[in-house]
């Protein structure tokens, strides 16, 4: 017999087309980029067991002497037993080390206490 004349394959079915494109739509204004930021001017560093330290100026109830001390230390600089003389002193340390001065209430309700200046 005869063989049958093959099969032809189907066509390949058509791909539906795609639609017509949409016009772009217009794109959204770019964020203006941030100012880049300076970085902040570093601080002089002091080092040293007193880096930072202010000059206190407070009486002393043993003796009635005015005492000399820095911040965090236990330590008495100078003693003096008036305190117009302590504070002639603490300015002139003050103004050679760049450091500020802390005055100690010695009477009245805020006895202990440092005063505003």
């Amino acid at each position: 017999m005869a063989k049958p004349a093959p099969k032809a394959k189907p066509a390949a079915a058509k791909k539906p087309a795609k639609p017509a494109a949409k016009p772009a739509a217009k794109p959204a204004k770019a964020a203006k980029p941030a100012p880049a930021k300076k970085p902040a001017p570093k601080k002089e560093e002091k080092k040293g067991p007193t880096a930072g330290a202010s000059y206190h100026l407070s009486k002393r109830a043993s003796d009635n002497k005015w005492q000399v001390f820095l911040t965090g230390s236990d330590k008495v600089i100078k003693t003096f037993d008036t305190k117009a003389e302590a504070q002639e002193y603490t300015k002139k340390m003050a103004a050679n080390t760049g450091r500020t001065i802390l005055t100690h209430a010695s009477k009245g309700a805020s006895k202990g206490k440092i005063q505003k200046r």
